[in-house]
């Protein structure tokens, strides 16, 4: 069966691409919400996880500051989903930055949940993805400060297995500024 895209023209071709690559830049960009809302709450996480080992007596509680991410995780699903309604377009490359996201957090959801068996040095792990989604993100827009971003993750990750287990919270929340916040207000900027 034939249909109008059959006899698309080289310009034709290329015009819908740009019209795709366009769509999802502007729904990536819309997005920037969730780069500054798990910028804050991880960078919160990291310092009160720092805070409890360097100052307390309390280490044991000390991941307890992780349960942050849960109201985070329903803020962002309901914050995605009514982004979904009202950009009505739904492109290839926006689920392939979708599920992009969602492979990185089941990759670092193992990491936090056995975070104890390996003393907690979940940074030195969960970097690492988040910085290749975070990089792949900046890719796809073509938006320098993420690509930044994600190469920050990737230097703060690899900074953690040299730094000792409770000076890899700051390096955490060091990345977490320089890779999301900076960019996510950078982003969002963009939008205005």
């Amino acid at each position: 069966m034939e249909t109008k895209h059959d006899n698309l023209n080289p310009q034709q071709s290329l015009e819908i691409i740009s019209d795709m690559i366009n769509q999802v830049k502007g729904n990536i960009r819309s997005s920037s919400f969730y780069f500054l809302l798990w910028g804050w709450v991880i960078t919160f996480c990291n310092v009160g996880m720092y805070y409890f080992f360097k100052y307390t007596e309390y280490q044991r509680q000390a991941p307890l500051v992780w349960t942050l991410c849960i109201p985070a995780w329903i803020i962002t699903m309901i914050y995605a989903s009514r982004q979904e309604k009202k950009a009505g377009v739904v492109t290839h490359l926006d689920r392939i930055s979708m599920w992009l996201w969602i492979g990185m957090a089941i990759t670092i959801f193992p990491s936090w949940i056995f975070g104890e068996k390996i003393n907690w040095m979940v940074n030195a792990i969960v970097l690492m993805p988040i910085g290749m989604a975070t990089f792949l993100s900046g890719i796809i827009i073509r938006f320098r400060p993420l690509i930044l971003g994600g190469i920050t993750f990737w230097i703060a990750g690899t900074l953690c297995y040299i730094v000792g287990p409770i000076e890899q919270y700051l390096v955490g929340a060091i990345a977490m500024v320089f890779g999301y916040l900076v960019p996510g207000y950078l982003l969002k900027k963009s939008n205005q």
